[in-house]
């Protein structure tokens, strides 16, 4: 790896932020995919079926760009579902990565990050796509997965990324479709399959181990420092629920529970994991994981703290997202630091293979 961690938090801090100030004003928070409340993705193999993961080595990294090996993959786009419409339509490969691109990461983000993410986007896709092909969800009317092309949710257009950019439109356009088409001919592989690419936003600082999110794991899918996600904004939220919000949410949730009297003894965390991000918290007479929590409360993740005044709930939060796979503010930190996108990728999936789709190494 050639990055390295700045030797000085303030010379990190203005490397990390002042390329971002761009952002303010003009980009959404970032969205993460794949959804929180999905088990692990299956592929034609049985990847996450909660099975013990092979043995590995952290520090093995990706493929570099100079020797990948190819990979055959049907090279025949995607059919998406508009969740918004309900109707089916379909996009060559280049055009879904550049649509996916545009939709789950910053423009301004450094080009190496939008590789990276790029070719983790693709993969994810390939996989879907092979999944259901393979065994057809009948919800998804015949198509590869859905996404939401006005919500900027998965997937979205060139025209709806005009309308959002105006003036700008023309030069974040380019470094959109410069860094897709660049890394569109690059997946990733484990055993030969396309990996679960799963994303997010920013960690705690390490991303969590896919076990703690989803049902089963992945072997490449384990926690990693990410010390760029600490510099990024709004790495550190804090939200305040009234006591009696909390209560309700939690009685709708589990209407057995039962609630002492006093409140500060409703919530206590018990057991974080190796990410930092809790595991186990008592609600009440019933133990709970984090993500149950944090979805009931829509908290911004489950790396969080809680505290109890008599009337209401103050909970910190770090991070944005599940927090596991390609943190895209690591991402873009790494990149700020001199890691090109196959370094990125081997850091955040470790062990895994970056591979030359068949036919598209040489176009």
């Amino acid at each position: 790896m050639r990055f390295r961690v700045a030797a000085g938090l303030v010379f990190a801090l203005l490397m990390f932020l002042i390329p971002l100030l761009a952002l303010v004003g003009n980009v959404d928070m970032v969205q993460y995919s794949p959804r929180e409340d999905a088990s692990v993705p299956q592929a034609s193999a049985p990847a996450g079926t909660g099975q013990a993961a092979p043995e590995r080595d952290p520090s093995a990294p990706a493929a570099s760009s100079g020797t990948t090996p190819a990979v055959t993959v049907a090279d025949d786009g995607f059919r998406i579902l508009d969740d918004r419409t309900g109707k089916v339509f379909e996009v060559s490969a280049r055009d879904y990565v550049r649509g996916a691109l545009a939709a789950e990461m910053p423009p301004t983000f450094h080009p190496e990050a939008l590789k990276a993410q790029a070719v983790a986007a693709h993969t994810y896709a390939l996989r879907l796509r092979e999944q259901n092909r393979a065994a057809p969800d009948e919800s998804l009317k015949g198509a590869d997965f859905s996404a939401d092309p006005q919500g900027w949710k998965s997937y979205t257009t060139e025209k709806l990324f005009r309308e959002r950019y105006g003036d700008l439109a023309d030069a974040y356009w380019k470094a959109i479709c410069g860094a897709a088409d660049e890394a569109c001919p690059y997946l990733l592989t484990w055993e030969g399959e396309p990996i679960v690419a799963a994303y997010h936003s920013m960690s705690s600082g390490t991303t969590e181990d896919a076990s703690n999110v989803w049902t089963g794991s992945e072997p490449y899918l384990v926690p990693v420092e990410s010390f760029g996600d600490t510099l990024a904004p709004d790495y550190e939220t804090t939200e305040r629920f009234p006591v009696q919000e909390v209560a309700e949410k939690l009685q709708n949730a589990w209407p057995d529970i039962s609630l002492g009297e006093d409140p500060a003894g409703w919530l206590k965390v018990t057991e974080r994991s190796e990410g930092g991000y809790v595991t186990g918290i008592t609600a009440g007479d019933r133990a709970i994981h984090g993500k149950e929590l944090r979805s009931l409360l829509g908290l911004r993740s489950s790396d969080f703290t809680v505290a109890c005044d008599g009337a209401s709930f103050t909970f910190t939060v770090r991070g944005y997202g599940h927090g596991v796979g390609l943190s895209q503010y690591g991402a873009d930190y790494l990149a700020r630091q001199g890691a090109t996108f196959d370094e990125i990728l081997a850091h955040y999936y470790p062990g895994a293979t970056l591979g030359v789709i068949a036919g598209e190494a040489a176009s």
